[in-house]
């Protein structure tokens, strides 16, 4: 199991995950920067698509005296890089994702042109996480889980000790993430939500990559596509 550490990871101190949220771009996606009391954080699948939206994510960081130390993109469709070069070059940070949704970033710029939305420059990927990794920062830390089917190397982000999910495109508000978008696959996707999310606590409260959170329990119960 690797970790990918920051430097305040030996503080002794009651650590609690903070989760704040931003709508971004023309597909209304959720952006996330998670921090704790060390001031740390990440950033998580950066949507922001103009000097607007750049300048509401970068306030919100000054405002809370936030240290970014890692720019985690929980899959490369095109609204959720989006704000890649801006977090990268404003933070000096590298995008970090699973190795599997390299087809995913190669094809964002053709996507920009189907959809006819702007994504200019995307900035290099050189590390990857995998199944079992921990995103650290601060005294908190995520583990990553392997969730494919959205898109081949989607992963979510979990905290078992806070009950925090970040599941971006896998599982919704009573609903699921698309699959048919290139590279996509329903049954694989079915697989990934009912064995990697819902053996987690009914209670685990989980943020999506669109619309309102939800719980784990609450999406067992009652989300259609999962009966």
């Amino acid at each position: 199991m690797r970790s990918f550490m920051s430097t305040v990871g030996a503080l002794k101190t009651t650590n609690m995950i903070h989760i704040k949220s931003f709508t971004f771009n023309p597909f209304q996606e959720n952006t996330y920067i998670a921090y704790d009391e060390t001031k740390e954080c990440i950033i998580v699948d950066p949507g922001c698509y103009d000097a607007n939206e750049n300048s509401i994510l970068e306030n919100f960081i000054k405002q809370e005296n936030l240290k970014p130390t890692a720019l985690i993109n929980t899959h490369c469709h095109l609204d959720h890089v989006f704000g890649n070069k801006f977090v990268a070059d404003s933070y000096n940070l590298s995008p970090i994702m699973h190795k599997l949704d390299l087809p995913m970033l190669e094809y964002a710029p053709l996507a920009a042109t189907k959809y006819g939305v702007n994504l200019g420059e995307l900035p290099p990927v050189h590390n990857f996480i995998e199944e079992g990794d921990l995103v650290k920062f601060g005294n908190s830390e995520f583990e990553v889980l392997f969730t494919p089917g959205h898109a081949p190397g989607h992963i979510c982000l979990v905290s078992k000790k806070e009950n925090i999910a970040l599941s971006a495109d896998v599982l919704f508000h009573l609903s699921i993430g698309r699959t048919d978008l290139p590279m996509g696959d329903h049954e694989t996707l079915l697989k990934s939500i009912r064995e990697k999310l819902f053996v987690l606590d009914d209670a685990m409260i989980v943020y999506p990559g669109h619309g309102p959170k939800t719980s784990i329990g609450f999406e067992k119960e009652n989300n259609p596509f999962l009966k």
